[in-house]
């Protein structure tokens, strides 16, 4: 008897389990978070806007697009915590290409030095006119998706940012 009620709760736990499992693994990462945020930057070049990077339009020059600065950032406010799988930059489709160059990804909940203390998911390589590239960040956490270019006086163009992820807390049954 204590053998069968044994097995009978081990296999609910097991159930139990699995329904969590599939529950969590089908959640939405087809949703460009993204679009629901709202974004910034260290400075704006002419009215290339920080929002223009999540504005869905993938070409120049829909753009966001900063001064020339010291250390120039981007930062989108998810405005919630979201484990982040996946972040995905558009480069600009004319001439300026070194302008997505050596960007740093740092996904976070810190404000500190403007979000770019965060934690690093990837650094961007030159990246051919009009394509995209993207990194995966493992179910990174946080509610600020940064790009960063330390050390560096450059500008900073982002035509696209694209961020796919879940919700960082489960709502209880």
């Amino acid at each position: 008897m204590f053998f069968k009620n044994k097995m009978e709760g081990l296999s609910y736990l097991f159930l139990l389990l699995g329904f969590f499992s599939i529950q969590g693994s089908s959640e939405n990462l087809e949703e460009n978070l993204a679009l629901r945020g709202t974004a910034v930057q260290s400075s704006t070049y002419s009215t290339w806007g920080a929002a223009n990077a999540i504005d869905g339009i993938k070409y120049t020059p829909s753009c966001s697009h900063t001064e020339y600065d010291l250390n120039p950032w981007w930062r989108l406010d998810l405005l919630d915590s979201y484990k982040i799988y996946n972040v995905t930059v558009t480069n600009r489709d004319d001439n300026w290409l070194d302008e997505t160059a050596g960007v740093e990804i740092r996904i976070g909940n810190s404000l500190e030095n403007n979000g770019n203390n965060n934690p690093r998911c990837g650094v961007t390589s030159l990246v051919p006119a009009g394509s995209s590239v993207s990194f995966s960040c493992g179910g990174m956490e946080g509610r600020y998706v940064n790009m960063y270019l330390p050390k560096i006086h450059a500008y900073l163009t982002l035509c696209e940012v694209e961020v796919y992820g879940t919700a960082s807390c489960e709502e209880s049954i």
